[in-house]
């Protein structure tokens, strides 16, 4: 009986290309994870996964080896590759990990801007500079990656003209970042 359903028409074109594609999915959002947390040093994360990761992707292919006749295996497994890849990125930016340093350039004052960065307990380090069309202040602000849309919330209101660079750090040391705390009065100028 078994052997029956293995052998059928739908486990053939339907579950089997479904499963390698799951499979492929879930290999591919590891593999994405890995190579994030590879390059933010995270070794022993990076490690556990890399080691999931392969026992997924070794039962994938195993399934395509043993039916190389069936094009729709191959569309399965490419199209799990793809959606792996999405699936990663949009699991690794939910989790936030890590660090990042803001750079904000603004022409404008920007003695409200690091008042208030200040105010929501962030570091703020500031510096002034020469831009094409004038004098610029330069604020460094390092922040945890959570805390990204809260600080550009922040620039934004105070000023939206402001440019600005996020880039990611791999270690850093010391520093100042806030404590989590109720921000019901997010947004509001100190």
């Amino acid at each position: 009986m078994e052997a029956a359903f293995l052998n059928s028409d739908i486990f053939k074109f339907i579950l089997l290309p479904l499963i390698i594609c799951l499979t492929r999915i879930c290999d591919v959002t590891l593999d994405t994870l890995r190579i994030i947390y590879v390059s933010r040093g995270l070794k022993i994360l990076a490690t556990s996964i890399g080691f999931v990761e392969v026992l997924i992707w070794l039962f994938a292919i195993t399934q395509i080896f043993k039916n190389l006749t069936n094009p729709i295996y191959y569309v399965a497994y490419a199209g799990g590759f793809a959606m792996g890849n999405y699936v990663g990125i949009l699991i690794e930016e939910r989790m936030a990990i890590g660090t990042v340093v803001i750079r904000t350039i603004t022409q404008k004052d920007a003695s409200v801007l690091i008042k208030w960065l200040k105010t929501e307990g962030y570091g703020v380090t500031y510096i002034d500079a020469q831009g094409v069309f004038g004098p610029v202040k330069v604020i460094f602000t390092i922040v945890k990656r959570r805390d990204i849309e809260h600080v550009l919330e922040i620039i934004r209101t105070c000023n939206p003209l402001a440019f600005y660079t996020i880039e990611d750090i791999r270690s850093s040391s010391k520093g100042i970042f806030p404590i989590i705390k109720s921000r019901k009065n997010r947004y509001k100028e100190p």
